[in-house]
């Protein structure tokens, strides 16, 4: 993909120099569902990081004055022009409005250049902050998947599964948004 600059940030294709930033917040999990992303070593993030430099569907978030890593965005397909979208961002930079700043540029590119009808995220319910971050980001909440998806057990090893939301927009709302 080709970089994109907002105000303070650049989005771009991971490299192997941001195994560090990529290690920082991959280490310990604050949500359920990246927990199989977890990575322990800088050697693994390393090797994560070389992985996804060739994949458009991750994409690093990092600072413009430093090119620091401080999260990620996601996006995936789906034919023949949906895209389901993500985040993941270390919590030492949080609070600054990098998640909001960085998902719009996503949506922006999503909506305008990759010819983008609908983008979709899954949220789980105890997920909070995300679930503010698609609504300040003008998305609606569509349903409540009920014991959706389990990323993790039980104290007894049954699967614990997972109540999670979809929140999605659809580019002539964005339209609409974007030209108030």
């Amino acid at each position: 993909m080709r970089s994109i600059e907002t105000k303070r940030l650049i989005l771009r294709n991971f490299s192997a120099a941001d195994a560090g930033g990529l290690l920082e917040y991959t280490a310990n999990p604050r949500v359920n569902c990246f927990r199989d992303q977890h990575l322990s070593s800088l050697e693994d993030a390393i090797k994560e990081a070389q992985k996804r430099s060739g994949d458009d569907s991750h994409i690093a978030v990092c600072l413009k004055e430093s090119d620091a890593l401080i999260g990620e965005l996601f996006c995936m397909k789906e034919d023949p022009d949906t895209f389901s979208i993500g985040w993941n961002f270390n919590a030492a930079y949080e609070g600054k409005g990098y998640a909001s700043e960085s998902a719009r540029a996503l949506m922006e590119y999503l909506f305008i250049e990759k010819e983008g009808r609908r983008l979709y995220a899954y949220v789980e319910d105890d997920n909070f902050r995300s679930q503010k971050l698609c609504e300040k980001l003008g998305m609606r909440k569509e349903g409540c998947f009920m014991e959706f998806i389990s990323f993790v057990k039980n104290e007894d090893g049954t699967p614990k599964y997972e109540n999670t939301f979809q929140y999605a927009l659809l580019k002539k709302e964005w339209l609409q948004q974007t030209t108030k």
